[in-house]
């Protein structure tokens, strides 16, 4: 479900900015993917191939041309060409990147995948944050909201700008507040175990096609719209709590695989257990809330039994022993 116009209202759009900006320089856009908060159109300009995608979020783009600046040989991210407004609406045009969605990839190639997948998360949680503050979701100059880690996590409790009024719709729904005040607790009873020194660049938004991938390597890290200073092991725990939503993947023990990386670079990270634990319940209670404003009241159902099912597990519990996931 998507708060965005119909696609062939942008492709007009797409259509008219194309033919005013660049003329007979470029080919005609066609509609390559829909999201969310944009939609993305194939085309030529000067024979090269790029993207635009247009959408009411303009922060989204800015972040992904910032990002595109730490990019290199461990952390492909398309550079972003031109940015602007049109009929207020932003957009974007970007280099052309190739590659299947992992989301799409079957279980052989994920696990031949795994490895520069791992070694471009490597690669983000290095990125040099100087000049950069706070914690938390960041803006285009570098600033996040939130003094500290686990007071960025505590606030998914509150609603935002970009979904607002879920708690509302939830309190009036046949699942209530109560899951996520269960959530909330559970997370709020970890903070002691969450890093006070870790601040690194996190994606915040892995799968969902984001990341492209050919011949067992990422070719591209999309969408930065997320994206979020704090602890590293956030974008571990997102693999973790998404992995049984692809059956296609039971074969693979994304958990092993996390854990042979980690002690390849070194001991485990302090607290490992408590850390991922308290990020899954996050990455669910995020999912109850965004679920709710888009009024998909399946998927609700279904995280809100992953956040009970946590909040009922010791740290270490659901990772080893994970749900199965009601089809929607």
């Amino acid at each position: 479900m998507s708060n965005e116009p119909a696609s062939a209202v942008l492709l007009g759009l797409a259509r008219r900015l194309v033919h005013t900006s660049f003329g007979a320089r470029a080919s005609e856009p066609l509609l390559l993917a829909a999201g969310a908060w944009s939609q993305a159109f194939e085309l030529t300009i000067d024979g090269a191939e790029v993207v635009l995608r247009i959408g009411a979020q303009g922060m989204d783009f800015a972040k992904d041309e910032l990002v595109a600046g730490f990019a290199g040989p461990g952390l492909p991210v398309p550079p972003v060409l031109v940015r602007g407004v049109v009929d207020s609406w932003h957009y974007a045009i970007s280099t052309r990147a190739h590659g299947i969605g992992f989301d799409d990839l079957p279980a052989a190639d994920v696990a031949l995948t795994l490895p520069s997948l791992l070694t471009t998360l490597d690669a983000m949680g290095g990125i040099d944050l100087a000049g950069t503050a706070g914690y938390g979701i960041w803006t285009p100059d570098g600033q996040a909201p939130y003094d500290s880690w686990p007071d960025a996590l505590m606030a998914i409790g509150t609603e935002t700008a970009r979904v607002p009024g879920w708690r509302a719709a939830l309190a009036n729904s046949e699942f209530g507040l109560g899951p996520v005040e269960a959530g909330l607790a559970a997370l709020a009873a970890l903070a002691p175990y969450l890093p006070d020194d870790e601040r690194h660049m996190i994606h915040g938004d892995l799968l969902s096609h984001n990341v492209l991938a050919a011949g067992g390597t990422v070719t591209a890290v999309l969408d930065w719209g997320n994206a979020l200073y704090g602890d590293s092991l956030y974008d571990a725990a997102w693999l973790i709590y998404w992995w049984p939503w692809y059956p296609q993947w039971r074969g693979v023990d994304i958990y092993a695989v996390l854990l042979a990386h980690w002690r390849a670079a070194g001991p485990l990270p302090t607290h490992l257990r408590e850390r991922l634990h308290a990020y899954l319940i996050h990455i669910g209670l995020d999912a109850i809330a965004y679920c709710t404003f888009q009024r998909c009241w399946d998927e609700v159902r279904s995280n809100a039994d992953i956040v009970a099912a946590l909040t009922h597990s010791a740290p270490g519990e659901y990772v080893l022993n994970p749900p199965t996931i009601r089809s929607s």
